[in-house]
């Protein structure tokens, strides 16, 4: 694909990101990266315009869902009239996503992500096989519900909500919290301890059945517009048929996890670029002193700096999706992926916001929006001590979670 110049950050023609220095992104066919360039003219058309307000206001813009959908980003077709996506297209769909907005990788990945390897690994193939078309296309809207209100990073131990299974049918009672999107989904895979033999099971539960209650989680700093939620159930019913066949242990809801953690990884990455490609915009427009504020020693150490974390990032999400694409599936590799990407995007929002000053606050520069949803990323799909943990029991065989 001919990648001319980016209006919006000025890239040089040839190098599709600004950001991506060492052309990770050449890795990918002519049609995907023809697909990100399709996604990237809506994000930049019709969902970027709307962000700052809709942040402030701390609400999502539907509207964009729509066009979004309608990009068929999951599976595009491929010229050979096949349908699989390659690893490190996925990888890139989610920093395009990521480099444009936090919350609307995390709406898109809430999907794509998150729900669909719920049902892709844990269902049965007979369950995958009907219910994947319809989650690609978004006829069939889902999130993922396993975090509860006091369990989060210990919830393969503390996990509370319970099922309890009378015939065919299974009763559900307990609490989640920030499930993102639950409110404008059809359907929530819930994770909970079964009653008999205490281990986890998932269960398809629809949003409006009987006993479920969303509620709205306000008063958020970070990841504003995602719309998160605290779920409670209360004697809710479910089929055994809505049962995921395949979740029978929290063993499989960690092999989940070890994928999704490398979605977030990628969309840490993401996240650094659009923050630094947003600080480089400014300094290359703002005067001090009479010149020019990228002309400054600096200014331009930060930003290189900056450089080298969106650098190191890509460099490491590229090579774990490579590895994942060969069927090496590692705890420690996902986890020291989205450890180390999540701490230099920390490092690199901090100083985008301190190169673009006190304008770094207002959400007129991008860096603002960047910067507090950074946070939010930081911490969910594991946090960076429990992350660390994991690698460090990889490096030593032993444990230290307790």
């Amino acid at each position: 694909m001919s990648v001319t110049a980016d209006v919006r950050t000025g890239a040089a023609a040839g190098r599709f990101y600004p950001s991506d220095q060492y052309g990770f992104s050449s890795l990918l066919t002519e049609n995907e990266l023809a697909v990100l360039g399709r996604l990237r003219k809506v994000l930049d058309e019709q969902v970027q315009p709307l962000l700052a307000d809709y942040w402030e206001a701390g609400e999502f813009p539907y509207q964009i869902a729509q066009p979004l959908f309608d990009l068929n980003l999951m599976e595009p077709s491929q010229p050979d009239g096949g349908a699989t996506a390659s690893g490190l297209y996925v990888g890139f769909r989610n920093f395009e996503l990521a480099r444009t907005d936090a919350s609307v990788a995390t709406f898109y990945n809430a999907q794509s992500g998150l729900f669909r390897t719920a049902v892709n690994l844990g269902g049965s193939a007979e369950q995958a096989a009907e219910l994947d078309p319809k989650i690609r296309s978004f006829e069939y809207k889902g999130v993922f519900a396993l975090t509860e209100p006091e369990h989060g990073s210990d919830i393969a131990g503390g996990l509370e909500t319970s099922a309890r299974r009378d015939g065919d049918t299974w009763i559900i009672n307990g609490a989640k919290r920030w499930i993102g999107g639950a409110a404008s989904a059809d359907v929530l895979a819930v994770f909970a301890r079964d009653e008999a033999d205490q281990q986890v099971k998932a269960f398809l539960v629809q949003t409006d059945a009987r006993g479920v209650a969303i509620s709205k989680i306000h008063r958020k700093t970070s990841l504003r517009m995602m719309q998160n939620a605290d779920i409670d159930f209360r004697d809710v019913t479910v089929p055994e048929s809505a049962r995921l066949q395949n979740v029978n242990s929290f063993a499989d809801v960690a092999a989940m996890l070890r994928n999704m953690r490398s979605d977030v990884a990628w969309i840490a990455a993401g996240l650094q670029a659009g923050a630094y490609e947003a600080a480089v915009r400014y300094v290359k427009q703002r005067q001090q002193f009479g010149k020019s504020l990228g002309s400054f020693q600096l200014v331009q150490e930060k930003l290189a700096t900056m450089l080298g974390n969106v650098t190191a990032s890509l460099g490491m999400v590229v090579r774990l999706t490579q590895q994942q694409e060969q069927g090496i599936y590692a705890d420690e590799n996902s986890a020291l992926a989205k450890m180390f990407c999540c701490a230099r995007m920390r490092e690199t929002v901090a100083l985008a916001r301190e190169v673009v000053g006190g304008n770094g606050i207002t959400l007129d520069t991008d860096v603002a929006r960047f910067h507090a949803d950074a946070e939010a990323v930081y911490s969910y799909e594991g946090t960076h001590e429990i992350n660390a943990l994991i690698v460090g029991r990889a490096i030593t065989g032993k444990g230290a979670f307790r």
